[in-house]
């Protein structure tokens, strides 16, 4: 599924019509999750290279069953990537939000924690990534501001 979801959205960016359908996902999750700073696309520079990020609210229904009886909840949840320089996207998870501070779980061959804290005089997030055990700074500014 996700997967699928990643190349849905690849494509999108790549035929630049990514604002009309997430707008489409953010009306039809929008009753469900409170927009957060972090939603959208993301321009970012990575160490001096250019990067693109992008968060979405996708829907996260849960069926369980016990015996004949199933029972299933409806949710929603924010999911991200990130690309390096035009690399592949890769996944992102949300360790915490603290205010204006993200911490962000990248999910690639080898995982680390990220953090962002977001300027709303500027509209920028600011931070720093991993990798190898070293820190690297991280700049990014969202493109639907």
């Amino acid at each position: 599924m996700l997967e699928g979801v990643k190349y849905v959205y690849a494509e999108i960016y790549k035929t630049a019509l990514h604002r009309p359908l997430m707008s489409f996902a953010q009306t039809a999750f929008g009753g469900l999750a409170v927009s957060q700073w972090y939603h959208g696309w993301w321009d970012c520079n990575i160490d001096g290279r250019p990067a693109k990020m992008v968060w979405q609210v996708v829907n996260d229904s849960r069926t369980t069953c016990n015996g004949n009886v199933c029972s299933t909840t409806s949710g929603v949840k924010t999911i991200g990537w990130f690309s390096d320089n035009r690399s592949p996207w890769v996944r992102l998870g949300i360790n915490y939000t603290i205010g204006d501070r993200l911490g962000i779980r990248y999910l690639g061959s080898e995982p680390d924690n990220w953090e962002l804290t977001f300027n709303a005089s500027t509209l920028t997030a600011n931070g720093w990534t991993t990798w190898r055990g070293n820190r690297y700074p991280l700049m990014c500014w969202n493109r639907l501001r």
